[in-house]
């Protein structure tokens, strides 16, 4: 069996390596003009650039620390972006430096206590109704204020007065003096970039790699060849010319620049939480391998959330009730009537994965296609 990986993002690519580890010719097509999807990464002065948003590999599953160690070596860097409200400075995640600099508090005491103490006066009825009673009813008034509302605003693009509760069910709260945002027990950054893992993942004789091809282009030729099954790792509603409807997603723009400053802003990530910034956080790359690269120079990029029209780029699914009914109705549809598509990735399940869940989706589907 012949294979056709639509997409050379982490699950197109590892689903690849493994068919072609086990005999199978691969063609994998790539609509951009570059390998790696959203995980691609450019060198830039001497600096690895994350051209599509921040990327730091974290798992608390060993097996999939050690397959992504086969292509690359990791650093030890540690996730600890910071937030900005109208130039004040607090940790995130939310711990001890945060409810320190908020209230001068100083033991975990005094912090749950002041918490419990503004939860007391919210004066709930229920259970929470919105995403802004659900946050304040876990952390209190001011570090909703502060360090949630504007940047949820922004990021989703409605108020949180309309925003479902459970996109903020569970929030990092620690009572530690502890900036490592993570609680997974692997965690770093590939020296050297994450386009050399998909470089390495696709380098087999039996795949072939084509660049700029459209899928949607050639689409009835690859789905009438009854020799190759199709892997489908794009948005499921398009492949079916959203006959079904249209599912929702967030979408992002980039803008990129070269600073003439070795250091811009001191770490990585700054998140901006503040409603009138028009983005969401400031990415420093040279930050994520610890200042490597041109000394007189550094790359930030700004990351701005936006609509998702048809044609953009989706970057987030929203994973609300009437989408997960629709996305089911397209995973009957595709049952139906494509046997021979298989879909994966966070498009074609229309789920927001972290990288390690993108590896452990692509094994699976390994598993299930060849064991």
């Amino acid at each position: 069996m012949n294979y056709l990986v639509v997409g050379s993002g982490l699950f197109g690519s590892v689903f690849a390596y493994e068919a072609a580890k086990r005999g199978h010719h691969v063609t994998v097509i790539e609509k951009r003009g570059h390998v790696g999807g959203n995980i691609y990464t450019k060198e830039i002065e001497g600096i690895q650039v994350h051209m599509y948003g921040a990327h730091i590999f974290h798992t608390q599953s060993k097996e999939i620390w050690d397959y992504v160690n086969q292509f690359a070596e990791f650093n030890n860097y540690v996730n600890s972006p910071i937030a900005n409200f109208n130039g004040e400075i607090y940790n995130l995640p939310f711990n001890m430096n945060t409810f320190n600099k908020l209230w001068g508090v100083i033991t975990p005491e005094q912090a749950k206590a002041k918490i419990e103490e503004q939860k007391s006066e919210l004066n709930l009825s229920g259970p929470p109704k919105n995403l802004e009673e659900q946050a304040e009813s876990l952390v209190g008034f001011d570090v909703y204020q502060k360090l949630i509302k504007g940047y949820t605003e922004k990021q989703w693009g409605e108020s949180a007065l309309k925003l479902p509760a459970f996109i903020i069910r569970r929030l990092p709260v620690r009572f530690t003096y502890d900036n490592n945002y993570f609680n997974d027990r692997y965690q770093g950054i590939p020296m050297g970039g994450y386009t050399q893992i998909i470089e390495q993942l696709l380098a087999s004789d039996l795949i072939d790699v084509k660049l700029n091809v459209d899928f949607f282009d050639g689409r009835d030729s690859y789905l009438n060849d009854p020799n190759t099954k199709v892997i489908f790792t794009g948005m499921i509603d398009q492949f079916f010319d959203y006959k079904l409807g249209d599912l929702s997603y967030r979408s992002l723009r980039f803008e990129t620049e070269v600073r003439d400053v070795d250091n811009f802003q001191g770490n990585a990530v700054v998140n901006y939480t503040d409603a009138q910034t028009p983005y969401t956080r400031i990415i420093e790359h040279k930050h994520f391998e610890f200042g490597k690269g041109n000394k007189n120079k550094t790359v930030i990029t700004r990351e701005f959330p936006q609509d998702f029209h048809r044609g953009d780029e989706p970057y987030y699914p929203v994973n609300n009730q009437q989408n997960k009914q629709l996305y089911a109705q397209y995973v009957n549809l595709a049952r139906q009537t494509c046997p021979n598509v298989l879909f994966g990735g966070r498009l074609g399940l229309y789920r927001y994965y972290n990288m390690d869940q993108t590896i452990m989706a692509a094994l699976e589907l390994v598993k299930r296609e060849f064991e």
